[in-house]
């Protein structure tokens, strides 16, 4: 009997131990992403050792999880065959290497929150820690605020510590649309707390002059509101919501209007704000290029490979549904559109069931829809922040299963 009470107590502190060493690796990875300056960026290299880590001591895919598994491996499956097609390889089975190497993420971050719910709040955390970070050196970078300070930059627009202003903007939306959920949720005692890093990250989204990013942020805000105002049924709350709405659209005009009054953002922001360029509307430019490679992928069913249809019309596809069909085949895009359907669908089911989770997984949806609207003039194929978004809806879907289970076994 000794022998056991002293036992418990070991195995208590264990667990506890093995729970924050996780949260600790996780959040390390999530803050790490926020920081790819060059690549192979160190995200890519702790994430592969930590996943092959985790895969040793408990990293299991349950029934809710494996089809994300299935049809993100189909997908790649997808684009190994495609490299058959290709005369000379080069740099496609790198390529390939690495949207398997982020699939696997997902699936990971998926599997990792479903069995530890917990992890949701240490991933956003470390989210918007890393998003305040890189907006940070993305707005100092822009005014120049110190030497080599340019280096945050990337043809005169913010880019903080990425190497493209139209990502960059993008991985800082969740982050923002977290703080404006805590903003709209939150006790007004504690509204600073989520201002100051929220106009931050706003900042940045605004200076990296990406329409992509601006687009993104906005849709996602609008649909977060009329989330809450949709699953709230208390009038004072809905009032707060409609009234913090329009101080908050008042407050970015304001701040708009002034930042309007520094030329070089003036000029830019006109220029960037026209909602087609002529990369756009060009003989070849992104619009025509969309047709012609739509006909082409209906004459190439096993697809015409990674890559090669930027190398064939000097520009990539810039366009996560047409990159599918060219890069990854007819498999390839019939994977992707059901994973994409599949994913909005569960998310859909689970975001008004008052959960634990469920402020998580309503941040991570409502911007994940937006990505898939800003995947039709863009290429989302190789954003880190996409597959963690797909995990962390897929996580919510796989704990609410349980959920479901445990409630039927009790009644």
């Amino acid at each position: 009997m000794s022998a056991i009470t002293h036992e418990l107590p070991r195995e208590a502190v264990n667990a506890k131990l093995v729970a924050l060493i996780s949260a600790g690796a996780i959040s390390l990875g999530v803050l790490l992403s926020g920081f790819v300056i060059r690549e192979p960026a160190p995200y890519e290299l702790y994430m592969a050792g930590l996943i092959a880590v985790w895969a040793l001591f408990g990293l299991r895919i349950s029934r809710t999880v494996a089809p994300l598994l299935v049809l993100l491996i189909a997908f790649n499956i997808g684009g190994m065959i495609a490299m058959t097609q290709m005369s000379a390889l080069k740099d496609a089975p790198l390529y390939i290497a690495v949207s398997l190497f982020l699939a696997l993420t997902a699936v990971f971050f998926a599997a990792a929150v479903e069995r530890q719910p917990g992890l949701y709040r240490v991933i956003f955390l470390a989210w918007v820690t890393a998003a305040i970070c890189t907006a940070a050196l993305g707005i100092l970078g822009y005014f120049h605020a110190f030497p080599g300070a340019e280096m945050f930059t990337k043809f005169e627009r913010a880019a903080g510590a990425f190497q493209d202003p139209n990502v960059f903007g993008p991985f800082l939306t969740l982050p923002g649309i977290y703080l404006l959920y805590r903003l709209l949720t939150g006790s007004p005692a504690r509204m600073i707390l989520y201002a100051v890093p929220l106009l931050i990250i706003v900042g940045g989204i605004f200076l990296s002059f990406s329409r992509g990013g601006w687009g993104l942020f906005g849709a996602s805000a609008v649909l977060l509101t009329a989330m809450l105002f949709l699953q709230s049924s208390s009038g004072s709350f809905r009032l707060r919501i409609v009234a913090m709405s329009i101080a908050a659209a008042v407050l970015l005009a304001l701040a708009l209007l002034v930042a309007l009054q520094i030329p070089a953002i003036s000029e830019l922001f006109t220029a960037r704000a026209q909602l087609v360029q002529d990369y756009d509307s060009a003989r070849l430019g992104r619009f025509a290029r969309f047709g012609i490679g739509f006909l082409m992928a209906m004459e190439h069913p096993f697809g015409i490979g990674p890559l090669v249809f930027g190398q064939m019309l000097g520009e990539d596809t810039h366009n996560i549904w047409l990159k599918a069909l060219l890069d990854y085949g007819w498999l390839g895009f019939a994977s992707y559109a059901i994973l994409i359907g599949w994913t909005l669908a569960g998310g859909f089911r689970i975001l008004f069931r008052n959960r634990p989770w469920q402020p998580y997984v309503l941040c991570a949806y409502v911007v994940f829809v937006g990505h898939i609207a800003l995947g039709t003039v863009i290429d989302t194929d190789h954003w880190r922040h996409f597959y963690l978004l797909l995990g962390l809806i897929w996580g919510g879907m796989g704990l609410e299963y349980h959920h479901q289970r445990g409630a039927a076994r009790q009644s």
